[in-house]
């Protein structure tokens, strides 16, 4: 799910247009560029009333960045005619050009978003590559309608889900990103950064459902053509909201005071990380040896998802340090080893002291460390795809009965 616009107050309807024929501008050069950004905006469902203002705050921040061979593009499906912009900054003016416009697609669909991602990564080469994916998400877990991991949604043909799979895959042929930022719910979980690992040096998001506006990349835009640059865009992205919060007093989409939660992760550290939750995996299965006990856990660890727990689309996601150290307590020897590799696969992390949930309102992020993990309950429709997950094989949670 993308934040709180998740299921906003006031949905503005979507606005179709007749489809047009593919219209295509061919680049003005292939020149290589510092660094080519690519913002793909899967909005054609509740979102889209805020595409547009994302859009906006883009182009101001495009005036702030003063490198002349940095190009962004943005993919907007918003229910009107899916088209990819690319904003350049012109001697401090902001050049925006319509690239190609598409007939209505399920913008969510493994080969629309590989077209995309191939046309705009092959005809904008350059030093370096940047990704925001915007959109519904729910990290690693299964779209309600079928056994899927989804981190994309598309209504404007029916709902379809972009299967975090499909996603890996289609990342696995383009060219290595500098950073992966997820302005959407639920992704900063370390099942899903560990499943996308290879295909960018940092991935940054949120752990919990972030604020309606989403990313202010306004202010965030100077730090994604900046290599190396992602735990000063995650700290800009935080400040600004830090700058709002007063616990969620007069909040609106307009003025967002409920605070907000970031988190940005170093993935060379993610396969460290896993051998030390290994190792510590196999000293707790020999204090468990009767199995864990899931039902306490999941009242006793932090959990991100504040939804229903009797709904549908409710998964649970727990903060991942507390429950290791729940579960390791004072008694193993490995734990200390664990807590060193996770801190080196934290780049950056900050949490105003509440956040806010469209279901169960401000709640305490006391005991949030940034990245989620989940955990079991005795009936789940969600193992088989957890138990398919790299994270899940390569840490030997089975033996703990996970």
């Amino acid at each position: 799910m993308k934040f709180l616009r998740l299921y906003p107050l006031l949905l503005l309807a979507a606005l179709f247009t007749a489809c047009e024929e593919e219209h295509v501008i061919v680049p003005e050069d292939t020149t290589s560029h510092t660094r080519t950004v690519l913002v793909y905006m899967a909005a054609d469902n509740s979102l889209t009333s805020f595409a547009l203002e994302d859009l906006e705050e883009m182009r101001t921040g495009m005036a702030e960045v003063n490198e002349p061979n940095a190009c962004l593009l943005v993919y907007v499906d918003d229910g009107r005619t899916p088209r990819l912009l690319e904003l350049r900054n012109r001697d401090g003016e902001v050049v925006e050009t319509t690239v190609r416009q598409y007939e209505d697609r399920n913008s969510v669909g493994e080969a629309e978003t590989r077209e995309v991602f191939d046309y705009a990564f092959s005809n904008y080469p350059a030093d370096s590559y940047g990704l925001v994916y915007w959109s519904h998400c729910d990290a690693w877990s299964p779209a309600r309608m079928a056994s899927t991991r989804w981190v994309g949604q598309d209504t404007g043909q029916g709902t379809d889900y972009m299967e975090l799979s499909e996603l890996a895959d289609i990342l696995s042929a383009c060219p290595h990103l500098d950073f992966l930022l997820f302005d959407a719910c639920f992704m900063s979980s370390v099942e899903t950064a560990y499943e996308l690992r290879r295909y960018t040096d940092f991935y940054v998001g949120s752990p919990t459902e972030n604020p309606g506006p989403g990313a202010p990349y306004d202010v965030i835009m100077p730090y994604m053509f900046t290599p190396g640059a992602a735990a000063q865009m995650a700290q800009a992205y935080f400040e600004v909201y830090e700058g709002k919060y007063n616990g969620g007093i007069g909040m609106s989409n307009a003025n967002w005071t409920g605070g907000t939660s970031i988190c940005a992760t170093r993935c060379d550290a993610l396969e460290p990380l896993a051998a030390a939750t290994t190792a510590l995996v196999n000293e707790l299965a020999g204090m468990y040896p009767e199995g864990l006990p899931f039902s306490e856990l999941r009242q006793e660890v932090l959990n991100y998802d504040k939804r229903r727990t009797s709904d549908s689309f409710y998964v649970g996601y727990y903060d991942f340090q507390e429950l290791m150290q729940q579960l390791a307590g004072d008694d193993t020897t490995t734990y200390p080893l664990w807590k060193e590799a996770f801190d080196a696969a934290i780049v950056y992390w900050n949490t105003t002291p509440k956040n806010y949930s469209m279901t169960a309102g401000m709640f305490s992020m006391e005991e949030a460390n940034g990245l989620s993990h989940y955990i079991p309950a005795l009936s789940n429709r969600n193992l088989d795809a957890y138990h398919a997950l790299q994270w899940y094989q390569d840490t030997g949670l089975g033996l703990l009965g996970w």
